[in-house]
């Protein structure tokens, strides 16, 4: 496969400063988009939306972090061995994480959100307007062990 190159649209500036696993929303930050790349009228209509879908990479980790079979996530013994693309870890082959937050205020190219589980300086890809009908459609599945996983992320 072919390489691919990605600029980022933006950058996250504020929230934590470093990777910590619980409590995400609790957290406030701005996705502060390029100024030399996009004009307000890049996020009209936005501020409509109570949400929205970032995708953004882990730019802290270590490539030699980087895991690409199985592990317990967190490393927690209760918990079954599971492969990377099983869980949500931020130490995946792209390193690119996805998150949706709610979306505080529209202040030119700042975006204010809460919830977001980037830290401060990650590279941000993408911002999309979370539309419900994108959402799962029927019954959602999954292990008891993610469940407890997330049980305080947010």
């Amino acid at each position: 496969m072919e390489p691919i190159i990605i600029e980022p649209v933006g950058t996250v500036i504020g929230g934590r400063t470093e990777a910590f696993d619980d409590d995400w929303n609790t957290e406030q930050a701005v996705i502060r988009l390029d100024a030399t790349r996009y004009e307000p009228g890049s996020v009209a209509g936005l501020d409509a939306f109570s949400h929205v879908e970032v995708v953004f990479r882990f730019h802290l980790v270590d490539a030699a972090s980087v895991h690409t079979s199985a592990r317990r996530p967190r490393g927690n013994p209760d918990w079954p061995e599971v492969g990377i693309f099983a869980q949500r870890g931020k130490n995946r082959p792209n390193r690119l994480g996805v998150s949706r937050c709610r979306l505080l205020a529209v202040d030119g190219l700042d975006l204010h959100v809460r919830g977001l589980d980037a830290i401060d300086g990650s590279p941000v890809l993408d911002v999309k307007p979370y539309m419900s009908e994108f959402g799962p459609q029927g019954e959602t599945v999954q292990p008891a062990w993610a469940t407890e996983l997330m049980r305080a992320y947010y």
